[in-house]
């Protein structure tokens, strides 16, 4: 069994959970301590009985609540050492004890999952994604990404999941209410993904045996859900796939997703 939620996702806060017979995981906590404890009761799991909590890097959208979190449930966190010093507000409610350090690349193993790191471009300290496995089944988590690169494609290969941002909307976001430098930093080389390129990069992993994906981290101001439904399966389509040979799901800004079983 591996199993995954979308608890929140979106530019406003981002959190997810990860699940085995043997292992509860969180990714990020980029919302109120509080409302990640509530969406985990929701699924019956006692956050006293997590195993970890996973962090991509230390923007506010994917630690706001991490700090808390982690103190109140008395939880070991697992971090780089550079995404741990850009946080000094968490890092301090952090028990030392409970922080383990790993290094991007090198794989790990928490109980019965096995984690390997991997370098993404985006404007923070040494941000990354993960991919999970366990036993013969592989999921990976893609987010914040200013654009695809060989080397992250080479981690999502053989992934029978995969949350992949589909951040924006090229013409919404050059219209909306942004001002001119966030639009700039967005598009830019390490900021987020666009709809297409999701979509490109979920067609070329068609190739590499993923059957499952969710849309994750989408804008508010700069795109929609069907909007970004609708670009990938484009995408799709014009490399020749057809829509039902993928499953294809949005993770939605404030609600947890339908479970994942992977």
């Amino acid at each position: 069994m591996l199993n995954f939620y979308s608890l929140f996702s979106g530019s406003s806060g981002n959190s997810l959970f990860v699940k085995t017979e043997n292992t509860n995981l969180l990714v990020d906590i980029g919302v109120s301590a509080k409302k990640v404890e509530n969406a985990l009761l929701n699924l019956d799991t006692d956050p006293t009985k997590l195993d970890g909590i996973l962090i991509t890097h230390e923007h506010i959208d994917h630690v706001q609540g991490l700090g808390t979190f982690a103190k109140k449930f008395n939880l070991p966190v697992f971090v780089n050492q550079k995404t741990l010093d850009a946080m000094p507000k968490q890092k301090e409610k952090i028990p030392e004890e409970n922080i383990h350090l790993f290094n991007i690349e090198e794989k790990f193993v928490i109980n019965d999952l096995q984690i390997k790191p991997f370098s993404i471009p985006h404007d923070a300290a040494n941000p990354c994604g993960f991919t999970i496995g366990n036993k013969q089944k592989k999921m990976s988590i893609a987010t914040d990404i200013g654009h695809m690169t060989n080397g992250i494609l080479k981690n999502l290969e053989d992934s029978n999941f995969l949350l992949l941002e589909a951040n924006y909307n090229p013409e919404m976001l050059m219209y909306c209410r942004y001002p001119y430098s966030l639009k700039n930093r967005i598009s830019g080389p390490t900021g987020h993904l666009s709809n297409e390129e999701a979509g490109k990069t979920i067609s070329y992993l068609l190739t590499c045996g993923l059957k499952q994906v969710m849309l994750g981290h989408l804008s508010k101001e700069s795109n929609f859900p069907e909007l970004a439904y609708k670009t990938v399966v484009e995408e799709l389509i014009a490399s020749n796939y057809k829509e039902n040979s993928l499953s294809l799901s949005i993770a939605s800004r404030d609600s947890t997703s339908k479970e994942i079983c992977i």
